[in-house]
């Protein structure tokens, strides 16, 4: 059996010491007897002693860490204290991701996260191992490896080592999908708004401030501003630097993130590599595709670009941030993204069915009851304030037909020989491709509003966790009798392929496709391709 990198003794005692050493100094300061309750020397003692227990924990981690792949397991012994052994059947594993900081890519060494079809966490993390053995497990865990290919990959390891090779070129042969551009880089860093800039960009005012908003504001400083700083000039002054500092950290989170983003492939996998302080790297199993998301973002979608995500099965919501979605494509040109997206799911044009005009009138009174609630609401703040021309809300019945219009025009689907489609949204468009074979259950489903105009909504249902929070391909407000038939058509292309995947031979999904010809495989004209 393997131990882990050398190197890693010190990475892990690093963190470790700094633990256990802070955890020392609060009993230190709690429990020391000096003369005003806190002796500085003993408490140094014990930050000494946490730190060196620390270390000494990290090499007895590192002596008593050992891993083997087998023919048909992945086998990991561990444990200081108490001993533990598991085993991983290689059928299991669904994900191996390879992590990288910048103290990790200068010592040569990565972190190894292992996943498991239905596991709630990471099942097994190797931290650490040199990149030309990550990169290694990556392979052979994926690809069920026997015990006379791990040995051979020993002896090429070996040899590049000492030939001084990089890493990558001992991988597979891997082509190159997609590489993000600077242009496109910049694109997605200035228009993505993380949800979490907002936090940060909160926390850098207050320290730039000195947690005294007023030192914020310029008055007196430039000429021609308002005296008081206070009122709506401060308002609008705080809010304004609030959203720049959001947007300037959102700009950089997102530029950091996706830096050098490259979508490769090896077989039936896709090999993606991101990041610039944090690098990450990891497997997207094409066997294990649930579905497709094409995202038109406003305001990519004015830039003609889009991005392609793929949902797959076993990934636990929130774990090791995968969320059973990965970004195949960050932000690309339309047709490139389109081109890939058929590469993976050959699924044809998207000529897509639209809902009814009924549908329409339904979204209109629906924004019309919004909009009368927001001037019944400004209507009785009006009587309690000094609000005045609380009416002028009124003026959002002009935009009701538009949002309306937009709504209707933005949603459809098409069911297909061999997928389904669905399309919704405005401000960010999806497109969502579900291979008949991957549904789940179909739900046919029709609320209260949407039978009193006889509509109904299509759920095709698949084991991503996508599914989970509501974000399964479905056919919204479609005709209810319509609805019925199109629940009808995917059961019966469920079962037909089934019923074909069964009994036909596996076929090289990148190579020749020896699936029967249907109305979906017509793919895309050659300029398109």
């Amino acid at each position: 059996m393997k131990k882990l990198h050398p190197a890693s003794v010190a990475v892990r005692s690093l963190s470790r010491s700094l633990n256990t050493g802070f955890v020392f100094f609060l009993i230190g300061v709690v429990v020391s007897p000096g003369g005003n309750g806190m002796d500085l020397l003993s408490i140094l003692g014990l930050v000494v002693v946490g730190i060196l227990t620390g270390i000494v924990y990290e090499f007895a981690y590192y002596q008593r860490f050992r891993y083997e792949l087998t023919a048909d397991t992945f086998d990991v012994t561990s444990g200081v204290l108490s001993r533990r052994t598991r085993e991983l059947p290689l059928g299991r594993i669904q994900n191996v991701d390879i992590r990288q900081n910048v103290v990790n890519r200068l010592l040569g060494i990565a972190a190894v996260h292992i996943e498991t079809a239905g596991g709630g966490e990471t099942e097994v993390s190797l931290r650490y191992v040199s990149e030309a053995e990550a990169r290694r497990l990556r392979r052979q865990l994926r690809q069920g490896a026997r015990t006379d290919v791990e040995a051979e990959d020993e002896d090429s390891l070996a040899e590049t080592e000492s030939t001084g090779e990089s890493p990558a070129a001992a991988a597979d042969d891997e082509a190159l999908l997609f590489e993000i551009t600077s242009r496109e880089l910049a694109i997605l860093s200035v228009f993505t708004i993380d949800p979490g800039a907002s936090v940060l960009g909160g926390i850098a005012l207050s320290f730039a401030s000195g947690f005294d908003p007023a030192t914020l504001i310029p008055t007196g400083r430039v000429e021609g501003l308002p005296g008081p700083a206070t009122g709506v000039f401060a308002l609008a002054w705080g809010l304004f630097l609030f959203v720049l500092a959001a947007w300037v950290i959102s700009a950089t989170l997102t530029f950091t993130r996706y830096y050098g983003f490259r979508l490769t492939r090896a077989g039936d996998e896709l090999y993606y590599e991101r990041g610039l302080l944090q690098r990450y790297s990891g497997t997207i199993p094409l066997e294990k595709v649930q579905a497709l998301t094409i995202s038109e973002a406003i305001p990519f979608r004015w830039f003609g670009y889009a991005a392609l995500s793929v949902e797959t099965a076993g990934y636990a919501p929130g774990q090791s941030g995968s969320r059973g979605t990965e970004s195949a494509i960050p932000l690309a040109d339309t047709d490139r993204v389109a081109a890939l997206a058929r590469a993976i799911e050959p699924f044809g044009p998207i000529d897509l069915e639209s809902p009814p005009q009924r549908a329409r009138e339904r979204y209109m009174v629906r924004y019309l009851l919004v909009v009368a609630a927001l001037v019944a609401g400004a209507y009785v703040a009006a009587r309690y304030t000094p609000l005045e021309r609380w009416y002028v809300a009124a003026i959002l019945v002009a935009v009701v037909p538009v949002a309306a219009h937009l709504k209707w025009t933005n949603r459809g689907f098409r069911v297909g020989d061999r997928y389904f489609l669905s399309r919704t949204g405005v401000w960010r468009r999806t497109t969502k491709v579900v291979p008949h074979y991957r549904v789940q259950a179909v739900l046919h489903e029709a609320t209260i509003f949407q039978r009193r105009r006889h509509l109904a909504s299509v759920t095709a249902d698949t084991a991503s966790s996508a599914s989970f929070f509501g974000r399964a391909a479905t056919a919204h407000d479609v005709d209810a009798d319509r609805g019925l038939e199109v629940q009808a058509a995917i059961e019966e292309q469920l079962q037909e392929r089934l019923r074909i995947r069964k009994h036909q031979q596996p076929a090289d999904r990148w190579g020749q496709d020896t699936r029967e010809p249907t109305d979906d495989t017509s793919m895309v004209d050659d300029d398109e391709a």
